[in-house]
């Protein structure tokens, strides 16, 4: 048994922040910004939540495979930037939606979190445990974005994308094979901090609000280049497969430089690698679903055509996918 995409679905905020607009908030500029990160404009939260898109979202895919809500037996919310602690964000979703008999909860593992939710899905029905998942990667980044620090604050988007999972057993379709990983000892050159420990029994007794994203970019990049195209080869090899039979390179939309550099490691062309970050930005969990909707409602993918989906972030962690489109 494997599992079949049967819907995809996305939401982006009405609120469009281009370059020029961020001129006006920071000390950079349009060219600046377009050559090092490929980014022109991104979506912004203006109120929408991070439950709101991600509901709007799986709404989507659920039209699309033509699913009620009573018939979703799992919702899996990947996100770093909840609104709330308690309840969890797949929990508000299933209320939202009315997804009165699924099981939901989140799962955090920052830029990687699509993917790992989705083969966290795909482990939970290959079992047999469920037939169907509604995974989901929804992110309000705008929250914890410092907006006077012109490193961070020009890449970041905000948005949610939806993939609907069903049990299959038609051949040759579905995950293939996963390379996953985290490398826990260099994951503060991404970081974003919570609250303080603060109660009774502490010495520290004022609660400091939590902080913005602080990141090293030339860390996080040189973990870029490296990491995902070994990835990539490693599931490929699970698979059986090489570089020349792949359709379709889905990547976590970070920075275009990265992508190029990951192309040029393995020797694709980047014509497989299908961008969208210069109109949406980093939205963390939120890219890989969001190019993958995208790509799929242009008709860009067909039954057979084989993706590697590949995200990388904070933790660190890092992973990529082999599936074919069914």
């Amino acid at each position: 048994m494997n599992t079949k995409i049967t819907g995809t679905g996305s939401f982006l905020p009405e609120k469009i922040v281009t370059n020029f607009d961020m001129e006006k908030l920071v000390d950079t500029q349009d060219a600046w910004i377009r050559e090092r990160t490929g980014i022109a404009s991104r979506h912004i939260s203006t109120g929408e939540t991070v439950s709101s898109i991600a509901a709007k979202a799986a709404k989507e895919a659920l039209l699309m495979a033509g699913k009620q809500p009573g018939e979703v037996e799992m919702i899996i919310v990947a996100t770093c930037s909840p609104e709330m602690l308690l309840p969890c964000c797949a929990c508000q979703v299933q209320s939202i939606l009315g997804c009165s008999n699924a099981v939901a909860f989140d799962l955090n593992a920052a830029c990687s979190g699509f993917l790992f939710a989705l083969n966290a899905a795909t482990a939970y029905i290959k079992t047999g445990l469920y037939k169907n998942a509604l995974v989901i990667g929804a992110e309000v980044l705008s929250k914890i974005v410092d907006w006077t620090d012109r490193s961070t604050c020009v890449l970041f988007g905000d948005g949610a994308g939806a993939a609907f999972l069903e049990a299959t057993e038609e051949e040759n379709i579905g995950m293939l094979s996963l390379s996953q990983g985290s490398d826990g000892a260099r994951g503060m050159v991404l970081a974003c901090e919570d609250r303080d420990v603060v109660n009774p029994f502490t010495e520290k007794k004022e609660q400091i609000l939590p902080g913005y994203v602080t990141m090293n970019g030339q860390e996080v990049y040189k973990f870029a280049v490296r990491q995902v195209p070994a990835s990539i080869l490693d599931a490929l090899n699970k698979a059986n497969l090489t570089v020349e039979e792949i359709d379709h390179f889905v990547l976590h939309q970070a920075n275009i430089r990265i992508i190029e550099a990951v192309a040029k490691r393995l020797k694709v062309p980047m014509d497989k690698f299908p961008t969208n970050l210069e109109r949406v930005g980093n939205m963390s969990s939120a890219t890989i679903p969001v190019l993958l909707d995208e790509i799929n409602r242009a008709g860009k993918l067909k039954k057979g055509d084989k993706l590697v989906m590949s995200g990388f972030g904070a933790g660190l962690t890092y992973g990529a996918g082999v599936y074919i489109w069914g």
